[in-house]
């Protein structure tokens, strides 16, 4: 990984990807205490940054291979960025999804095109094992959710962004914070900054019981999660952070944040109330953590990458009503 994989990857997505904007609000300085630019990949195709990865990783295929098609395993966002961006070059393509995923995630990505397959992800099903099988079988190619390079590569193009406007919104020195799962934002972004924003310096916020990467860093060797399913913040559950990005996070972000699952839905009320945008839980939590852990952030300004917005009725409704 480097950074002229990401450039490149930002030059096939020119046209495609939508740049996002970067959002204030000073109700959300005064909770924070510190000004708070808030990065709204909700706002992406398909509800989530994973289309910047699934368009990298499919428009990098020669013609052949993207003709066979592609799989993913995913519990919704990596599903339907991979969906879409294999729809749009005519590319067959099989995503593996948990049958405990948001229903509106299995639709949306059924609606893009896609087949899905779902397996036992609470009953201990290796979505690994699945995928592999139909990879084998009907000639695939593998996407990976975040350990593969140019997945990463169209990740990092939000940390390009990020670096141009921060830059010009005076601000040359702040923690990003990052919903990190597996790390693939987390360490795309990480790479671009160090490139283009060394002031800025990348950290990774995940959900209490789902802290792998938090851990990892600490340890200096990567930690696995006790358990793979549960919680609300489905979007960043993984098992632990991949071999390609943890290094990559261990030389360039600093210590990880954990947030409570109410905190994330707290920032999803205030999100939609400040902001007017709407984030599903484990894309929120990292404007939890520069709203509620601003102890644990440094500098005068931070900046909070909301990562999805696919978020189920019910659950939206619970966070309105809870702290709305």
């Amino acid at each position: 990984m480097n950074i002229e994989m990401i450039r490149a990857a930002a030059e096939r997505l020119a046209g495609h990807a939508r740049r996002t904007p970067m959002l204030t609000s000073p109700f959300l300085d005064e909770i924070a205490g510190r000004r708070v630019l808030v990065k709204p990949e909700c706002l992406q195709h398909t509800g989530s940054f994973k289309f910047r990865g699934g368009w990298s990783a499919v428009s990098a295929l020669d013609e052949e291979t993207r003709k066979r098609g592609v799989i993913a395993f995913s519990s919704g966002n990596h599903a339907q960025g991979v969906a879409l961006a294999a729809a749009k070059h005519g590319c067959p393509a099989v995503i593996v999804m948990p049958t405990d995923a948001p229903q509106m995630k299995i639709d949306n990505t059924r609606a893009l095109g896609a087949e899905v397959v779902l397996y036992d992800r609470p009953g201990g099903e290796s979505r690994e094992e699945v995928g592999r099988a139909h990879q084998e079988a009907r000639g695939l190619t593998m996407i990976k959710p975040y350990d593969e390079p140019q997945v990463i590569a169209g990740q990092g193009t939000t940390g390009l962004e990020i670096a141009a406007q921060a830059r010009a919104m005076g601000v040359s020195e702040a923690d990003v914070l990052v919903c990190c799962g597996g790390g693939g934002l987390t360490s795309g972004i990480a790479l671009a900054l160090e490139a283009e924003a060394p002031g800025l310096r990348a950290r990774p916020v995940e959900p209490e019981e789902f802290d792998d990467a938090t851990r990892s860093l600490a340890s200096g060797q990567i930690e696995e999660n006790a358990r793979t399913s549960g919680g609300i913040c489905d979007a960043i559950v993984t098992p632990s952070p991949g071999e390609i990005t943890f290094p990559i996070m261990q030389r360039l972000c600093g210590p990880g944040i954990v947030v409570s699952e109410d905190e994330a839905m707290r920032a999803m009320a205030l999100a939609f109330s400040r902001l007017k945008i709407v984030v599903e839980p484990g894309g929120a939590v990292a404007l939890a953590a520069a709203l509620f852990h601003g102890g644990k952030v440094d500098g005068e300004a931070v900046v909070a990458v909301c990562t999805g917005g696919n978020v189920d009725a019910e659950m939206f409704a619970e966070a309105l009503a809870r702290f709305g």
